[in-house]
C-alpha cells in the first residue's frame, strides 16, 4: 500500500510586515526626544518680548503644557484603540473617509516632514558652526551649476545617517532614541543646575519686567504660540504605533508621562534662565540659556549649552524621520499612493522606500530651497488644522464604534478633547490672521492633493473592478 503523496509546500512566502519591537522606554523617548529640540533654549527670549514679565512667561508655559497634555490624553485613546502605522491618517480615514485622510498624509509627505528634517539639520549645522573647529561650514565646498557649502553637506550627511539608522531597524533607531534622550535630559538638568549656582543669580529677577513687550492678549497669544511650538511633536508617537508592543498600555503611558516630563524640564530651564538674567536681558538675548550658563560658569558654559542643543536637535531628527516615513507608508498601503512606498524591507522590517523618498525630498529642500523655512511655515496652519481634525475623531469614533475595544479612555471626556479643539481653533485663527499669505499657501498645498487623490482613487477602483 502506497502512502499518499505529500502535497508540495507552497512556494509563496508571506510578505514582510512591520514588527512590534518598541517598548515603553522607546515610546517615552520618542515623545520626550522629539518634542525637545532647540526651542527651550531659544523661545524664552521671544516669550519675554511678547509678555514682558516672568510670571506671564510661566503662565504661557503652563497653558501650553495643559493644552498639549489635553491633546496627548485624547491621542492616547486613539492610539490605544487603533495602534496602526500612520497614526492620525488612520483616525481621519476611519472617521471621515479616505479623501480627508489623504490630504493629511499628502501635506505631511510633501511639505511638513521634509521641511522639518531640513530645518532640524540646518539648525544642527548652525549650532556646530558656533564652535571654532567648524567655522568653515559657510565656505563653498562644491561649485557646479550652483554652490554647495560644507554646512549643506553636513546637513545632508546628518539626514542620510539618521535615515540609514532607521532603515536598518526600528529597534536600533529606538535604542538610539532612548540612550541620547537620557543624555539630553542629563545635559538640560546640568545646564539648569549650573545656572542656579551663579553668584550673580537672584530670585529678584523674577520680579523684573521688560518695558518694550507687546503685552495684552495679543502678546500673550504670541508667547503661547511660541510655547506650543516648543511642545510640538508629541503626536509623532502615534505614527509609529504599529511597531509598539502592548500599545494599549504603552501609548497612553508614554504620551501622558512624556508630555509631563517635558513640561517639568521646560519649567526648570526657564526658572534657571530667569534666576540668572533679568527680564530685559532675556528679551535682548538670542540664546538666553547659553548666556545664563556663561554668566554662571564662564565661556565654557556656553559651549555646554551649544553641545546640548546640537544633541537635542539630533535626537529630535531621529524621532521626526522615524515617524514621518510611516505616514506615506500607510497611505500607499491603502492603495492611495505609489505602491512602492508601502514596501517593507524583508530583513529589517522597516518602510524602506518611504524612508528613502522622505530623505530625498529633504535633500532637495537643503540643496535648492534657500528659504525652506518659508516652506515650513506654509505647513504650520495646515498642521494645526489637522491636529484639530484628528482630535475631533475621538467624538466621531465614540459614536460610530461604541463597542470597539478601548484599552484607554480619554480622561475628562468630552471636556478634555473639546478644550484642545477650542485651543487649536483659536490658534488657527491667530496663525491665519497674523500670517495670511503663508496660511493661504498652506491651504493651496492641501488642495493640490485633491487631483492626486482622484487619480489614485480612480486607479484603485479600476484595479478592484478587474479582480
Amino acid at each position: 500500500m502506497t502512502e499518499p503523496a505529500t502535497p508540495p509546500a507552497s512556494s509563496a512566502t508571506p510578505a514582510p510586515t512591520l514588527v512590534r519591537e518598541l517598548g515603553v522606554s522607546h515610546a517615552g523617548a520618542i515623545v520626550v526626544g522629539t518634542i525637545i529640540g532647540s526651542g527651550i533654549f531659544l523661545v524664552p527670549s521671544e516669550m519675554m518680548q511678547a509678555v514682558g514679565s516672568a510670571w506671564l512667561v510661566y503662565l504661557a508655559w503652563i497653558v501650553g503644557g495643559v493644552l498639549s497634555l489635553a491633546g496627548a490624553i485624547t491621542y492616547a485613546e486613539l492610539g490605544a484603540m487603533k495602534p496602526q502605522a500612520g497614526g492620525e491618517y488612520v483616525y481621519i480615514r476611519d472617521a471621515y473617509g479616505p479623501l480627508p485622510a489623504f490630504l493629511y498624509a499628502w501635506t505631511w509627505f510633501a511639505i511638513a516632514k521634509p521641511a522639518s528634517v531640513a530645518t532640524l539639520t540646518i539648525g544642527f549645522v548652525r549650532i556646530l558652526g558656533t564652535f571654532p573647529a567648524f567655522s568653515s561650514f559657510n565656505q563653498v565646498a562644491i561649485r557646479s551649476l550652483f554652490a554647495i557649502s560644507y554646512g549643506q553637506l553636513v546637513a545632508i550627511a546628518a539626514a542620510v545617517l539618521i535615515t540609514a539608522l532607521n532603515y536598518i531597524g526600528i529597534k536600533r533607531a529606538g535604542d538610539f532614541q532612548v540612550l541620547f534622550t537620557l543624555l539630553k535630559i542629563a545635559l538640560i538638568v546640568t545646564v539648569a543646575l549650573l545656572a542656579f549656582t551663579a553668584r550673580q543669580g537672584t530670585w529678584h529677577n523674577f520680579a523684573t519686567t521688560f518695558s518694550g513687550a507687546t503685552k495684552g492678549f495679543a502678546g500673550f497669544m504670541a508667547a503661547l504660540i511660541a510655547a506650543l511650538w516648543a511642545y510640538d511633536g508629541w503626536n509623532d508617537l502615534n505614527m509609529v504605533s504599529g511597531e509598539i508592543r502592548n500599545p494599549g498600555h504603552v501609548i497612553p503611558t508614554a504620551l501622558i508621562a512624556g508630555v509631563g516630563v517635558v513640561a517639568g524640564l521646560y519649567m526648570l530651564t526657564n526658572a534657571a534662565v530667569q534666576y540668572v538674567l533679568p527680564a530685559a536681558s532675556i528679551a535682548a538675548s538670542p540664546r538666553p540659556a547659553s548666556d545664563a550658563t556663561a554668566v554662571a560658569v564662564g565661556a565654557w558654559g556656553a559651549a555646554i549649552v551649544s553641545a546640548g542643543m546640537a544633541l537635542s536637535i539630533l535626537v529630535a531628527l531621529n524621532g521626526t524621520i522615524m515617524s514621518g516615513a510611516r505616514v506615506p507608508f500607510a497611505m500607499a498601503r491603502d492603495g492611495y499612493f505609489f505602491r512602492a512606498l508601502a514596501e517593507v524591507h524583508p530583513r529589517f522590517h522597516t518602510p524602506s522606500v518611504a524612508l528613502i523618498v522622505q530623505v530625498a525630498l529633504s535633500i532637495v529642500l537643503l540643496l535648492f530651497a534657500g528659504d525652506f523655512r518659508q516652506l515650513f511655515s506654509l505647513a504650520i496652519f495646515a498642521e494645526w488644522l489637522f491636529y484639530l481634525v484628528s482630535t475631533t475623531t475621538v467624538f466621531v469614533l465614540r459614536k460610530r464604534e461604541p463597542y470597539a475595544a478601548r484599552p484607554y479612555r480619554t480622561w475628562g471626556y468630552p471636556a478634555v478633547p473639546a478644550l484642545f479643539v477650542a485651543a487649536a481653533a483659536v490658534l488657527l485663527y491667530y496663525t491665519f490672521t497674523e500670517n495670511i499669505w503663508n496660511s493661504l499657501w498652506g491651504l493651496v498645498v492641501i488642495a493640490a492633493g485633491v487631483p492626486i487623490y482622484a487619480y489614485f482613487a480612480r486607479k484603485k477602483r479600476k484595479a478592484a473592478a478587474s479582480n
